[in-house]
């Protein structure tokens, strides 16, 4: 006696579906790590020293952070990564999902238009004084960098990018229940 197909049975898993989601999780959750922590930890401890220090460490953080790993990786792999989530789960039936994906989507977008937008300018300006020397000169830069505009617009894109990982992470968990 033959037996009929089971109609109902689960749909085979996709290992690329379920990598690019694995890998867009870890990569977002580090990078709302890194803000999160420039918000906690970073700017408030600077907060604390005088403007040279204050110039000179931020500056030096900062190129520390414009390396292949972090621009590649996370701040533009996660973006890259959540994508292509979306885009291989747009015919996988998997309705649930794909919204917590979409808004994991939306989410770093945030993230990136205040990166772009606030915190890149005023980083940049920072990086154009190269010749300070007078405790005024360092003064003077430390203002161009507005601590408390800069901070407040990286905790939204932390907050930002912890929006798009707990989505992410709430995606995987429903991926992997299907």
């Amino acid at each position: 006696m033959t037996t009929a197909p089971n109609t109902l049975a689960r749909p085979t898993r996709n290992p690329l579906r379920t990598g690019t989601l694995l890998l867009a999780t870890v990569t977002t959750g580090l990078t709302a790590g890194v803000y999160t922590d420039w918000s906690n930890t970073i700017m408030p401890g600077l907060g604390d020293v005088d403007d040279r220090t204050f110039v000179t460490a931020f500056q030096s953080l900062d190129a520390a952070i414009m390396n292949p790993l972090f621009l590649g990786v996370e701040f533009t792999g996660s973006l890259l990564l959540i994508a292509l989530a979306l885009a291989l789960h747009m015919r996988s039936g998997q309705r649930a999902t794909l919204v917590w994906l979409s808004v994991a989507l939306a989410a770093y977008l945030v993230s990136v238009v205040i990166t772009m937008g606030v915190n890149e300018p005023l980083n940049q300006q920072l990086r154009s004084v190269t010749d300070s020397t007078s405790d005024a000169d360092f003064a003077a830069a430390r203002a161009m960098l507005d601590e408390a505009r800069w901070t407040a617009w990286n905790t939204v894109r932390a907050l930002a990018t912890l929006t798009a990982f707990g989505s992410l992470a709430w995606s995987l968990v429903i991926h992997q229940r299907r």
